[in-house]
Parts: structure tokens; sequence; C-alpha cells
């Protein structure tokens, strides 16, 4: 932790957090004090750090409070069209601050806790993350809710408020072990539970065709109980809603065990269906066809879709009363984003509710339903797409398997027409699949029931329709379109690096922070000598923060002065871990070969989560864990080399380690990540990125110049290539000698002598069965970082590079993601009107 400010400098300090009034001091303190007394039991008199934390956040929370009922007011009187995000993870981290920052509160709450003797940044700490998400696809979700309260849309994400979220990480003896992350327990200040709007949701039963319609009958009933978070924009007075449900027993459940007499197993059976918002599935681009896993994809679609159905017929405020009945416009009120496919269920149970429940016609329903749905797809893997078998959905959801059966129907019927006798056609673009196990596709369900497709990354659009969806494509290419993601400025930069923050706003203004396309400015200040200098004293100071932070957590001493070399994601074959492996092994041989030669030093830190049935990913972490065991405890190497693996990383982790990296290490096979956000964060942050043209990284080296990222390696033409006449590693090994050296170490024992063949599967994969041709590009990116190593032995050269990257990285906020969305595919247009305080009386 860093050491406090004094006194004086306290009082110098004025950022773009905002200069402290007296009066804004005097009332937060005062707050805090009103809460610190009703957070403390009678009888106890002494507060724990956690009571100081609980009184912080819920005076925070009052300057919402108002702000959230007001937005909600200021919506019903408008009446807008309201967008709907839905995603099975929000991966949001921790509030208190990015709160307080969104607020402009950062500095008074600051001086407000420094004068009552204690320290904002520990307070900070005891927050638990809300890590209800897996990585990318989640933070995505979660920088997409800041971004649509900044830009004043009225927007909801809605999502399930798991008990337990991506588990905690331990590192033991070099190998991960997985604790439950029980963040609720405590209790979580930022939340409101609003069991007025508990909803019931339907599953099993069978379907009753009826004169008077269709009937889905003798269901079992579970409760969704919602609770809402509020959601501020950046100093707009706006403040939107997450709305999390959870899995209630409804009281009834199981009454009939009861009824024979045996009332303790029907109570105890209600765990049952509470079971369906318990956990988060830990796996990342993997899908695992489990039925708890359907039952809470078509949880969250039930309830939210009750929901906005309730919204949009009585849309006055506090008024449960139908205001509309006609469903002819729910398109120009109702836009619903489907974040990947796990929220595909959303188009069968629009259809249903209106078919079935307010009796609209079919093709009519399938008009209001694909005008209403957008569908974003976030990867090309094919072991990551849904694919749901029949027979569990005959079972869980008979009403909707009916549903997607005739819309198949319809949509077959037209591909048919327009290409006659192309069975193959057919075959490929059904939502149903044949073969010995039926399974429904819900990629393709999500591609004919909405309006519009996105891929994530200009790269990655292009490869969903030449290839994922070529089919789709050819038939409907003007419903395909690009989203490049972004990232938001506010937690991104502001929150986790104010040095930077600042030293940008003295050169450029504070625009930026809802402009970052003002970053642009820079370039000016590239040549600036003390511009540079205070860039490089940023950089060095959020380095001996970040080493203070790892002595202190993780009792590992590193060099402040080396290269802080980082690679921080989940652990997955297709990002490449290994390639850092390798290098790391070949700049170990070097140094033992030659101790007397100069090098740069470094400090190789890898992070990241391996989903627990993933047994590749957990033996990719051990060896690195097993490569740090040996090279960090080398006298030979001393300080020139390190290795550490960053335990547990999270979101709070990112926000330390981002800032203090100097190089970002994005290493994926061309072709294989969609988009990728962390290499944004380490470029708005000022590391330089060592990649591969894949994922955003191409839109990247656009805008900053490719000559000022390090690029290297095969692009997805020379993967294909490679396809096609065959990749065979075996003729890399015997090519290149350090390469072959590496591996015959790893193959050895060497990184493992209490357990020589313990890296027999991980070589064994690498020389037979690797899908993500780590050999391929081993020549070309040890010779890059030889590069890296040339520039970072010039700090200042190094330096304008760093602004450059600094100045270029505008177009990767996600305040620019969601004006496209907001115009492209919702039909909204964002606004920059602020909502009056509070304090203030309403226009």
């Amino acid at each position: 932790m860093a050491a406090p400010l004094s006194d004086g400098d306290r009082r110098k300090q004025i950022s773009v957090r905002g200069i402290a009034g007296l009066g804004d001091v005097a009332e937060v303190r005062k707050s805090f004090n009103r809460h610190l007394h009703f957070t403390l039991v009678k009888d106890r008199n002494v507060a724990t750090p956690r009571d100081y934390y609980f009184a912080l956040a819920h005076t925070v929370r009052d300057h919402l409070v108002g702000r959230w009922i007001r937005t909600q007011q200021h919506y019903y009187e408008r009446d807008p069209k309201r967008i709907y995000y839905l995603s099975l993870e929000f991966y949001m981290g921790r509030t208190l601050q990015n709160t307080m920052v969104n607020l402009g509160l950062q500095n008074a709450c600051d001086e407000a806790i420094y004068q009552l003797g204690l320290d904002l940044e520990e307070l900070e700490e005891i927050e638990e993350d809300a890590g209800l998400g897996n990585g990318g696809l989640g933070r995505l979700a979660a920088c997409f809710l800041d971004s649509m309260a900044t830009l004043g849309l009225a927007a909801y994400g809605y999502g399930i408020r798991y008990e337990f979220g991506i588990f905690n990480q331990k590192i033991v003896d070099g190998w991960q072990v997985e604790e439950a992350d029980d963040w609720l327990r405590y209790g979580n200040p930022w939340e409101k539970a609003r069991p007025e709007y508990m909803l019931p949701v339907h599953f099993y039963g069978r379907v009753d065709h009826t004169p008077e319609g269709v009937k889905w009958i003798d269901t079992q009933v579970v409760l969704a109980m919602p609770y809402d978070t509020p959601v501020p924009g950046y100093k707009n007075n706006t403040v939107n809603t997450m709305r999390l449900w959870s899995a209630k027993a409804p009281n009834d459940f199981n009454l009939q065990e009861f009824n024979m007499g045996d009332y303790i197993e029907a109570v105890l059976d209600r765990n049952l269906a509470e079971n369906i918002s318990r956990v988060l599935y830990p796996n990342d681009n993997f899908f695992e066809g489990k039925e708890l896993r359907l039952k809470q994809e078509y949880f969250v679609v039930a309830a939210t879709l009750q929901d906005i159905i309730r919204r949009f017929k009585s849309s006055k405020f506090g008024c449960r009363d139908p205001v509309r009945t006609c469903f002819e416009t729910f398109p120009d009120k109702v836009a619903i984003q489907l974040n990947d496919t796990h929220p595909a269920l959303s188009i069968p149970e629009l259809m249903r509710i209106l078919v079935d429940v307010e009796k609209v016609d079919w093709d009519k329903a399938w008009e209001i339903t694909k005008r209403t749905c957008a569908y974003t797809n976030h990867t090309v893997l094919p072991e990551a797409l849904e694919r749901w078998p029949v027979s569990m959905f005959e079972k869980l959801l008979p009403r909707h398997l009916e549903i997607i059966y005739a819309l198949n129907q319809m949509h077959l019927d037209h591909v048919a027409a327009l290409y006659p006798g192309d069975i193959d056609r057919l075959r490929r673009m059904s939502v149903i699949e044949e073969g010995d196990c039926k399974r429904i596709n819900m990629a393709h369900l999500c591609v004919i029931g909405s309006h519009a497709v996105n891929g994530v990354a200009r790269i990655h659009s292009d490869i969903v329709k030449n290839s994922v969806f070529k089919d789709f494509y050819e038939l409907q290419p003007e419903k395909f379109q690009n989203k490049t993601n972004g990232i938001t400025p506010r937690r991104w930069l502001l929150l986790c690096n104010p040095g930077l923050a600042d030293i940008i706003a003295e050169k450029i203004g504070e625009g930026f922070i809802t402009d970052l396309s003002q970053l642009k400015k820079l370039l000016d200040f590239i040549n600036n000598e003390t511009f540079i200098r205070d860039v490089a004293k940023v950089k060095q100071e959020n380095k001996l923060k970040f080493a203070a932070y790892l002595e202190e957590q993780y009792k590992v001493k590193i060099n402040p002065s080396s290269m802080f070399d980082v690679q921080v994601k989940r652990i997955h074959e297709y990002k490449r871990q290994l390639l850092n492996c390798l290098h790391a092994i070949t700049l170990y041989n070097r140094i033992r070969s030659n101790p007397s030669k100069s090098f740069v030093p470094r400090t190789i830190m890898i992070g990241g989560k391996a989903a627990p049935g993933y047994h590749m990913a957990k033996m990719i972490i051990k060896l690195i864990t097993s490569i740090g065991e040996v090279i960090n405890n080398d006298p030979y190497v001393g300080d020139k080399l390190k290795v550490i693996f960053l335990e547990n990383y999270r979101v709070s982790l990112a926000e330390k380690v981002i800032p203090a990296a100097d190089l970002s290490q994005q290493i994926s096979t061309a072709g294989t990540e969609a988009s990728g956000t962390g290499n944004m964060k380490f470029m708005v942050n000022g590391a330089l990125t060592i990649g591969t043209m894949d994922g955003a990284n191409v839109e990247m080296a656009e805008e900053a110049g490719e000559e000022n990222l390090f690029i290297f390696g095969m692009r997805v033409d020379d993967v294909e290539a490679l396809d096609r006449k065959g990749y065979n590693a075996r003729e890399y090994y015997e090519r290149l000698p350090e390469l072959r050296q590496a591996i015959d170490q790893i193959s050895s024992g060497f990184f493992s002598p209490r357990d020589p063949s313990c890296f027999k599967d991980v070589v064994n994969m690498l020389m037979y069965h690797d899908r993500f041709k780590v050999f391929a590009d081993y020549e070309a990116y040890i010779k890059c970082q030889g590069q890296v190593d040339q520039l970072f032995m010039d700090p200042r050269e190094w330096t304008k590079k760093v602004i450059r990257n600094i100045a270029c990285s505008g177009k990767f906020s996600s305040d620019r993601t969601i004006t496209e969305y907001a115009r492209e595919i919702w039909g909204v247009e964002p606004s920059a009107t602020k909502i009056p305080p509070p304090n203030l009386p309403r226009d």
C-alpha cells in the first residue's frame, strides 16, 4: 500500500477527481458518523475496519439514491425507448471507488476519512469484488453499463445474482486450487432487494393444445426475486439499474410430500429450486451442456421478459396498471441485446408470451420478436458454441421446443425457396442439428431471431461473415455489423491510474474523461521533455507501488527498475501462455550460458484462472509456477529475470497491475481472440503491446501505427495456409536449437525434478496436438522480444512510443462502442442532458 500523503501534500493535491469543498467534507463526515453509529451493535463499542467500510459505503450510497429515483421518474415521464442488456455475466469488481469517481465525491470522502484518522485506500481494500463473470464477456457488460448511464440512455442490465461468483484461486505447491467465492457473506451495501417485483418462472410440465390456444401446464414454479444495483453515469446525475435475479422456492414447493408427513424433506427440497442462482459456471469459451446451466439461462430470460413487458404496459412512474395493450409499438419502445447466446431463449420465450399469452398472430409476433432482439457473437471457437440436446429441451421446456421447431421450419422453407435442391445448405443452416443426439444450435437461433448480428472487432466480424455464419450472411448481408469493443475510461484510467489522468488533464483539460478521442491532443506533446519525464515518473511510481503490493501480499521481492512484462487473462491454450513460457525459458538459458553479458532485466508476470475441469490450463499454471521456482532461485540469474504467477487475478488486481505494466502480451493465434479488452486497458495506461494481428490488436496497430506496437507472427491467412499444408510441430523443434532445448528441459523434468514426467501431457500436446500452433510463431516472437529489449534500453524513445499509444487509444472507449450500438442497432440517440440533482427542483 502506498504511504499516506502528508498533510501539506493533501492540501495541494488538485486532481481530476475534483476539489473537495469544506461543506462536502463536513457533510460526508456527519453522514459517516451517523451510519457508523447505526452499524455498531449496542454491546459492541469498538468499530472494526469492516464497520468503517460499511459506514462509508452507506454514506456514498445516500448520494446515489435520490439521483436513482429521479432518473427513473425522468424515464417514465419521457417514455424513451428502453435498452435491455441481457447477460449471464456481469463482472463488476468493486463499487465504492467507482461510485465516488462517477459522483465526483472522491476527494471529499478522502479528506473526510483522513480527518477521522482513517485511510481511504485501506477501507476500499475491504470490499469484496462482485465476481459475477469469468473474464472478457462479463467485464465488457460492466463497462457497457457504465457507458450507457454516462450517455444518458434508458438502459437496464439483467442477469443472475449468483450467490457464489467466479472461484477464488489459491496456488498450492504450484497447482491451482479453487475456493468458493462467498462474496455475500458480510452483506452487499450496493443492492436493494425488490420482493414486490418477484415473478414466477416455469419449468417441465406438458403442452396442451386447446381450441382457446396453447397452454403450458403442470409446470414446476420457481420464484425470481430481483435485487437492484444502481449504476451511476459520470457526473450527469443519471443512475441506471442493474437488476439481478435470485431463485426462491415458492411456499407450496413439494407440499405433497409435506401432506404425506415428510415435512422436513419438503423444506430441504426447496434447495433444488434455489440452486438455480447458487453458482456461476466457471467456463470461459467452453460450452458445458448441464441441465442446471440451461435452467439458469431460461430463469434469467423468463423473469426479465415478464419485467420488460410489465414496464412496457404500465409506463407511468410507480403505476402497475396496464396503459398499453397493443404490441405493435413494442420494438419502438424496447431493444433487447443478447450478450452471446446465453440469453438466446429470449427469442422463443418472447414468441411464447406474444402468441400464447397475449394472443398476437404468429407472423406478427415473429416480426415483433426480430425487430426487438439483437445478438452479439463473442467467439469463433467451435467448442464454445452452445448446442443443447433436444431431449433436454423436451423435458425442461417443452413449449419452447415446439416454438423452435416451428421457427426452424419457417426459416428452412424460406432458404429452400431461394436455393432449391441445396440440401447441404439446409443442413448447415438448420437450427436443429441432426445426428446421434439431436441438438439445438443456439447461435443459429440467435441469427434468425435478431435484426442485427455483430462481432466485437473488425477482424472478428469479418470471420463471422466469411466463415462462422457465411450462409446466413449470404442470405441477409444487411443484418451483419461490427461493433469493436471498448473499455470505460472512468474505471480503467481515472480510478486505477489517477497519476496519469492528472498529468493528461494538466495538458489537455478534463474533456477526455467522457470523450476519449480527445487524447489525440497529446500528440502535440510527444517531444515535450517535461511531459516525457512526467509520464515516465508516473509509470515508475505505479511500478514501485505494485512492487510493494507484491511484497506485502505474495512475499516476493522484485526489481522495480526491471521491465514489467505482463500477461493477465484467462488461462487457455488459444491465448498461448505457453509461448510466453518458452520465451522465459529461452531468456533463462541465454543468461545461464553467458552470465557476464548485460541483459535487460525483466519481471515476467502471468496471471489468470483456469476452468476447474480444464486439465491443460491447469497444467499450464503448474508449468509457469515451476519455471518461476527454478529461475527465481538461481543465483546466476539474480535480478535479471523473475517469473511471477499472479494468484487470484480479478478486477481489483487488474486495477493495480495494469497501470504498472511496461509490456502487454496479447499473443493469441491469429483468428482466435474475438477482440480482447485487456489489450485496450494496457494501451490507455501506457504499456506497449507485443502481439499478433488478432482481435482488436489489428485496430490498435491501425490507430497508433504498426511501428508503435511490437507485432509479430502469422496473420489469419498464414494460419489458414498452414492448416491446408498441415502443421508439423516437429519441423520447428528440429530446426530451432533454442526451442528444442526449452522443450527438452520441460520434457526431462529440469523444471520438475521431484516429478520428471510432470509435463509429459504439455509436451505431447505441443508436439502432436497443438491446434494453436505455438511453435510456428516461436521464432518471430523471440526476435520481436529482442526488439522490445532494444527499445527499453532507450527510456526516452520508449516513453515517446508510450505517449503515442495513449494518444491513439481514444477509439477504444466503451462510450464510442455504445454510441454505435445505440445509433446503428437500437435506434436511440445518446443524450448529454444532465438530470437536475436531487437538491434542485425538477424542470
